[in-house]
């Protein structure tokens, strides 16, 4: 599958990141590319500019007659209309996972897995190799800054970075040359049961790089880099499941906050709103490595980008210069105002250790100033399986403002909304809201840093929120 035939691709809700990129992709290759989604947003209007056309209402009388193949989300409801009739139509079907592990065959793939941190430092590593004649094609799980889109070609590369989601299984169907993996905290609990399921999941994904490449695994996760002194058996101190990957596989062990890794940061410090770290690689220390306006938690992510990067060929001024420009990813500590008065600052953060991060990464960079949070729960199980660590990770906050949940694929459980992480939370400075009444709270709240989170819909306040900042 290269997609130079000239065919017709039909996605099922082509307006999700990883799907847009492969829809982007195909209509590149010169095939006539269109789709269905749920609802209509700022990413399915880019689509629609680019020449792929997209409707919006479940109906299989709206699918065009002739389609060559058929590309879907897991996340596509069971009793989708065009999903069900689609599956008796005898036309090829295959999920978005599959088509990515076919688009990687014969190319050295740099595949980056983890519950966070997997969108910025894949789009760093693509960004560093496509600044210098490595280059590298990419399918992102953002919109990368830099270029206005998740998607690099590069034909004259041999690399191709990809984020390899752990939802559905998915990233099972890829064999990288390079792995990396961020971290395996808890999460999709409905997919997998129990954590020790998901990191299983991992552990198959990790075993599946290729033997003549490597895997760069954050400092703590794997059993080949434990420390003796730190962990006695196959759990950490937080019964935390341990990575076994197989003797055959170079490993590399990377760390923002330990001193054990093979590549790790030291010495980081804020200057003028921009971040410096000292790196320590397996052969020498390079000083003064600068981010600019980014978040503490992406001292972690360019460690492993750079671990990457290093070991593709990259000489240390290619690293420093790629890193020093690298502009960041939409949602992802995006900083959208920034005056004498306030700081607007949009994350996706929605799970309890990037929420976490991402306030500690706040309070870091303004230790003075009074923050308000907004978050919007993203899907019902994730809120019942984590309400305790929500709670834990937003109670830092000056202010807690929380909407209702976004369901996503779900369907309501009951007993199971925002009212159960805000009655779990300490701090009494906390209010739930709808999306409406979110901007008269703001005015009486008076933040000196608004912060919003959340994988749901909330972006489509971001806008709205930015303009009403202004004109305060």
């Amino acid at each position: 599958m290269n997609g130079d035939n000239n065919k017709t691709y039909y996605f099922l809700g082509i307006g999700g990141i990883g799907m847009s990129a492969l829809a982007r992709y195909f209509k590149l290759r010169g095939n006539i590319v269109c789709g269905y989604d749920r609802t209509e947003s700022p990413l399915t209007k880019e689509l629609e500019s680019e020449g792929i056309s997209i409707h919006y209402v479940d109906n299989p009388e709206l699918i065009p007659a002739h389609i060559d193949l058929v590309i879907y989300t897991p996340a596509i409801p069971a009793d989708n209309k065009e999903f069900l009739f689609l599956q008796n139509s005898g036309i090829e079907m295959l999920k978005r996972s599959q088509v990515l592990g076919h688009l990687t065959k014969g190319k050295k793939c740099i595949a980056v897995a983890g519950t966070h941190g997997k969108t910025t430092t894949s789009a760093m590593i693509a960004h560093l190799l496509s600044k210098t004649d490595i280059g590298c094609s990419a399918f992102l799980g953002g919109i990368s800054k830099n270029i206005g889109s998740n998607l690099m070609v590069n034909n004259n590369s041999e690399y191709v970075v990809v984020e390899a989601d752990e939802y559905d299984r998915s990233f099972l169907q890829l064999h990288p040359f390079f792995s990396v993996i961020t971290a395996t905290d808890p999460d999709h609990l409905d997919i997998y049961g129990t954590h020790k399921n998901m990191v299983d999941a991992f552990q198959q994904y990790a075993n599946q790089t290729r033997p003549e490449g490597a895997i760069f695994i954050k400092d703590g996760l794997s059993a080949h880099h434990e420390h003796e002194h730190d962990h006695e058996h196959e759990h950490d101190e937080h019964d935390h499941p341990l990575l076994h990957i197989g003797d055959e596989i170079k490993q590399y062990s990377y760390s923002a906050r330990t001193l054990e890794a093979d590549f790790y940061a030291i010495n980081v410090r804020n200057y003028n709103g921009n971040i410096y770290f000292d790196l320590r690689t397996p052969g020498k220390v390079l000083y003064d490595i600068e981010l600019k306006a980014s978040s503490l938690y992406n001292v972690e992510n360019a460690v492993a980008a750079a671990a990457v990067a290093l070991t593709c060929g990259l000489d240390e001024y290619q690293l420093r210069a790629g890193l020093k420009s690298f502009a960041g990813i939409k949602r992802r500590f995006d900083v959208r105002l920034k005056t004498k008065d306030v700081v607007y600052i949009d994350d996706y953060a929605h799970h309890p250790k990037e929420i976490a991060a991402t306030i500690e990464s706040v309070k870091y960079l303004y230790p003075d100033k009074r923050i308000v949070g907004i978050f919007q729960p993203h899907l019902y199980s994730r809120t019942r399986d984590l309400a305790d660590d929500f709670a834990k990770a937003l109670e830092p906050l000056d202010e807690i403002v929380l909407l209702p949940i976004y369901p996503a694929r779900e369907k309501p459980i009951p007993g199971v909304s925002s009212g159960l992480i805000l009655r779990k939370i300490e701090n009494m400075s906390k209010y739930l809201c709808s999306k409406e009444q979110v901007f008269d709270l703001i005015d009486a709240l008076c933040p000196d840093v608004l912060l919003t989170m959340g994988a749901g819909d909330i972006d489509r306040l971001v806008p709205a929120i930015e303009n009403h900042l202004k004109e305060e």
